[in-house]
């Protein structure tokens, strides 16, 4: 599969037709084939909305001098001890990978709640995401004092690139003439590096004692699109253009994967073999955004996350950074002595560095660290926990699965999926989780099978739980998937920074499963550890063999199977009601009298074994 993409036109082949586009792009793409799309992740959640609002100042105002990097933010709203709340804008660290420091503020087609802006007409173009600050005491300032404003920006990022009629400005607020603009950057054509950007205050009307200034993108109402960044806004006096740089070094990329193939693992899993469970290595980077080397010491810790015990710890000092470069920091792992006693286990990995940055009023140290989790309790994960995107199969009857190798055979207990809505919400409408063994490297037979209804989760990046009935046992090799049983889809999360799962997507769009090479990222699947299963077992139907199943699933009319000692086939409808009887001859085939489409019983018998399947019989 390629996908090209230029401002929200998607154009690509149909060799396979599972498709990642992006948000919203089915608005106005009038294709033969229906398309994945970009999954917004800048929903402000309730809970998220209190934790921010519960900072904001009333009545007082900030003095100078007012700085913001985004790293003291905990939820994904801006900090309200510095900005007015209900912007819109999302607070992340993955939407870009050249940020000056840890987290940026995007702006896109999407308000405080996570929907577009405008779903009636998706060509309507307005302001869309505005951040404005809180009021700033300026009085007494004059001309003479040299008061700028500088931040750093970028256009789409992991994003899309801003069309030639967006743009996006700074503006401030004067105490005669309202707001009035100060700075504009129209689309289109723009670095793919932060642009460091200086605007200096000098009009009279801005010096009074309840200044604001905010940013606000003007592009499409109807989703993801026209993305900017914003990083590293510094409000003061006595700054000049000729030093524009900010004596700070901050780390920005996410901790690697401590963990070899997953993110998350199942501890009994992992203390078969940790030395093969492990990464070689963990890493990281910093950026020093000033015009001078700097020496640094870096430390890396993994911490029990309920207890605080440290388990590992790993010092380099004398670490040299080049002026305006970033270098990256690794550190060797080891197996961790992990309590036998123990179940599951979470910990936290943490890199920090020792610097000498500073600017005089403003606590740069909260750049300076950065943490992940791993998880090893009881369930496997490929991705980072967050969703940039969506994944879904794009014809009915169509499926995917992703492949799972486990240090030893065991049982699953049920799967959690990250679904996630788009445009439409398709609550309750069905679709079928599905377990399959593994032959040559690809999906085979199917050993497990739900259908469940979607749901929502109730937070951001939330999965929903979808048990099995009795514990599904399971090879060291096995796959988990969906069956799209609708024309309209569901979509679940896809996280485009963990390339853990890449080569782990097989699809199927009617008899055979084909490799997935296209998708850069790992769909947000998770299926969890079970008890002691009494065998092969399924969530919706009993299974005492499997050398009697019946193929394919979904069916068109023919169906196959390999026992050869079967010796009577019957289907009958949910209903309960016989629809037909099959004697076998010598073929191992047979066709079905044409049924209305839908999910029928089949039952078969070989004289001393019965074997009852659900089948689905298409037109």
């Amino acid at each position: 599969m390629r996908i090209y993409y230029r401002n929200s036109k998607i154009y690509f082949d149909n060799k396979k037709r599972i498709i990642l586009t992006l948000l919203l792009a089915l608005f106005q793409c009038q294709l033969l084939y229906a398309q994945l799309k970009l999954v917004p992740i800048n929903g402000s959640y309730a809970d998220e909305e209190a934790e921010s609002q519960s900072t904001l100042r009333t009545g007082a105002t900030l003095n100078l001098p007012f700085f913001d990097d985004f790293s003291t933010t905990k939820t994904a709203s801006p900090n309200t001890a510095n900005w007015l709340p209900g912007s819109g804008v999302y607070i992340n660290n993955t939407l870009s990978s050249s940020q000056p420091s840890l987290n940026i503020a995007t702006f896109d087609g999407l308000n405080a709640t996570g929907t577009p802006y405008n779903l009636v007409n998706p060509l309507t173009q307005n302001f869309t995401d505005t951040l404005t600050s809180q009021p700033i005491d300026l009085a007494g300032k004059k001309a003479s004092d040299s008061l700028y404003i500088s931040f750093q920006w970028l256009a789409k990022g992991l994003g899309e690139l801003p069309d030639s009629s967006d743009y996006f400005q700074l503006e401030f607020l004067s105490k005669t003439n309202g707001w009035v603009t100060a700075w504009r950057q129209v689309g289109y054509k723009l670095d793919t590096v932060y642009k460091n950007q200086f605007v200096k205050i000098t009009d009279p009307a801005y010096f009074h004692n309840a200044f604001q200034f905010r940013f606000r993108a003007y592009g499409r109402n109807s989703g993801y699109y026209d993305t900017w960044h914003l990083d590293y806004v510094y409000l003061n006096t006595k700054r000049s253009v000729r030093q524009p740089y900010i004596f700070d070094v901050a780390v920005r990329k996410a901790i690697s994967p401590f963990l070899k193939k997953y993110t998350a693992m199942p501890l009994r899993q992992y203390r078969v073999n940790p030395q093969a469970a492990i990464s070689d290595s963990v890493k990281t980077d910093v950026a020093n955004n000033f015009n001078n080397f700097n020496i640094l010491t870096s430390t890396f810790t993994v911490r029990d996350a309920t207890k605080g015990t440290e388990l590992f710890r790993n010092v380099q000092r004398s670490i040299y950074v080049e002026s305006l470069k970033s270098k990256s920091l690794a550190v060797k792992t080891a197996p961790l002595a992990i309590n036998s006693n123990l179940d599951s286990l979470k910990l936290i990995t943490k890199f920090w560095v020792t610097t000498t940055d500073t600017i005089p009023g403003v606590n740069l140290k909260t750049n300076d660290s950065i943490t992940s989790r791993v998880d090893l309790t009881d369930y496997y994960a490929y991705d980072d926990g967050s969703a940039e995107y969506g994944v879904q199969v794009n014809q009915k009857l169509g499926r995917v699965a992703v492949q799972y190798t486990l240090a030893k055979p065991d049982t699953i207990g049920g799967v959690r999926l990250a679904m996630v809505q788009f445009n439409k919400d398709v609550s309750g409408q069905g679709f079928t989780i599905q377990i399959f063994d593994n032959k040559n490297s690809k999906p085979d037979k199917l050993i497990a099978q739900r259908s469940v209804g979607a749901r929502y989760p109730a937070l951001r990046n939330g999965f929903i739980d979808y048990a099995f009935s009795t514990p599904v046992a399971v090879p060291d090799t096995f796959y988990v998937g969906w069956l799209q049983l609708n024309e309209q889809p569901v979509t679940v999360g896809f996280d485009r920074n963990s390339m853990l799962g890449r080569n782990a997507v097989f699809y199927n769009l009617g008899t055979e499963w084909a490799k997935e090479t296209a998708l850069k990222g790992s769909i947000m699947i998770r299926p969890y550890l079970g008890k002691k299963a009494a065998g092969v077992v399924t969530g919706n139907e009993t299974v005492t063999t499997t050398d009697m199943c019946f193929f394919p699933n979904p069916n068109k009319g023919v169906i196959n199977w390999e026992n050869a000692s079967i010796k009577r086939i019957e289907i009958y409808a949910m209903q309960g009601h016989l629809v037909q009887t099959i004697v076998p001859e010598k073929d191992q085939r047979s066709a079905v009298v044409q049924l209305s489409e839908g999910i029928y019983i089949v039952k078969s018998s070989d004289g001393k074994r019965s074997f009852t399947q659900k089948m689905l019989f298409v037109q």
